[in-house]
């Protein structure tokens, strides 16, 4: 594993570099006050994103990738959530916010494609230990003594 393999994926490069926009763009605007709420919640779920990639892009086996895939869809959204509250309370102005949603807009579609991707190349189905799967047997469960 090397950073370049994982910087041939576009999505991992777009999410990191939203984090870092968001670093240098952002995070100067908000109030010393936020430093510790708003500030570090938009700073930790930009980072996720990109993170979750990295770590999914690392397992080779595909249902996990796809899973951390899922982790950073979350991430990427909480982060949006993030910046439409920054937006709302005028922290941040229109045009920055416009861009970021833009961004984030495309990271979605990618990430989605992405996601598709792997779920139809089945990446590492067939590497040592992928059929030791654990699965829940369903049975109904009992409501009443």
């Amino acid at each position: 594993m090397s950073v370049q393999g994982l910087s041939r994926l576009e999505v991992w490069n777009r999410a990191k570099d939203l984090a870092l926009k968001v670093y240098q763009n952002v995070l100067p605007l908000l109030p010393s006050e936020e430093k510790w709420n708003l500030n570090s919640q938009i700073r930790r779920s930009s980072l996720r994103i990109s993170a979750n990639i990295a770590g999914g892009y690392g397992r080779y086996y595909y249902q996990e990738n796809v899973h951390f895939c899922y982790i950073a869809r979350g991430s990427l959204e909480e982060t949006l959530s993030n910046l439409v509250f920054l937006f709302e309370a005028k922290y941040i102005p229109e045009a920055l916010f416009k861009e970021l949603a833009t961004v984030a807009d495309e990271i979605e579609r990618m990430l989605n494609g992405y996601i598709s991707y792997l779920k139809r190349s089945k990446q590492g189905a067939n590497e040592p230990g992928s059929g030791q799967a654990i699965n829940e047997i369903s049975e109904p469960y009992l409501t009443e003594p």
